[in-house]
């Protein structure tokens, strides 16, 4: 191919029809294409390429580290799992409606894993996201109120598409905490969607925020366009676990019978 065009296409940042060419070339030429539908298919492989790049960047973003889909999840080790409810999460519609999510329900039952292929899905579909723990979130508030940069957090964790604060209650929050997640909450409020994930009941929330006003506050207005799904059954980490270890018992009465 040739390093000039290369050079050109490079310089004018279509890199995903740089790489494509050489292969498009030799399809245009065994397919008889003409020149638009040459042209076209390149088209479409740059576009590919900034559809991708844009993808990784998103979820860097959003501080995911490893992308879950639904489409291999098995609905059938918990039935209790509402099914429908979920896959119509999936559409992405609660974030363009600016609803919210809470998952409840205890360790090991599938939240952080449904809390993640939503948030991949609202990342797919073109929305920002945040990916925090609460425990974290919390962190964070406290270091940027010491440096006095809190105005410049608060404006990012309002300006994503989708916030997403996992595992309240599993870790003793700071006495801020309250306060810091009515903030959001608040200002949030029928402008961005939410999901939280929790193992807590929701009368507990006022213990574990230490505030039972502001709990009150916040479930006041994160409840008023969420839906709560209450997770329920066997433990996917504890089965997991058990399948590992026979699968590895397994394994070494092979080897000792060879």
């Amino acid at each position: 191919m040739n390093p000039e065009l290369d050079r050109k296409l490079r310089y004018l940042r279509l890199s995903g029809m740089a790489a494509a060419l050489p292969a498009r070339n030799q399809e245009a030429i065994h397919h008889h294409l003409a020149y638009p539908e040459f042209l076209e298919l390149l088209v479409e492989d740059e576009l590919a390429t900034r559809r991708d790049r844009l993808f990784a960047r998103r979820l860097k973003q959003a501080g995911i580290t490893e992308v879950k889909s639904l489409d291999g999840y098995d609905w059938s080790f918990n039935p209790q799992v509402p099914k429908g409810l979920i896959l119509d999460l999936t559409t992405t519609r609660f974030v363009r409606e600016h609803g919210g999510v809470l998952l409840l329900g205890p360790p090991g039952t599938g939240k952080s894993y449904i809390a993640t292929a939503l948030t991949v899905a609202a990342i797919q579909a073109g929305y920002t996201a945040l990916y925090r723990s609460a425990f974290d979130l919390a962190q964070d508030m406290a270091e940027a109120e010491a440096t006095g940069t809190r105005k410049d957090l608060v404006d990012n964790l309002c300006r994503v598409d989708l916030l997403v604060l996992e595992d309240l209650g599993m870790k003793r929050l700071p006495p801020t905490a309250a306060e810091d997640l009515l903030e959001i909450v608040v200002r949030r409020y029928e402008k961005g969607s939410i999901i939280m994930t929790t193992n807590r009941p929701l009368e507990d929330w006022g213990q574990v925020l230490g505030d039972t006003a502001a709990a009150g506050a916040i479930l006041d207005r994160f409840l008023h366009h969420a839906e709560v799904i209450r997770l329920q059954g066997r433990s996917y980490r504890m089965y997991n676990r058990k399948e590992l270890l026979r699968r590895q018992s397994e394994e070494a009465l092979t080897g000792q019978s060879k």
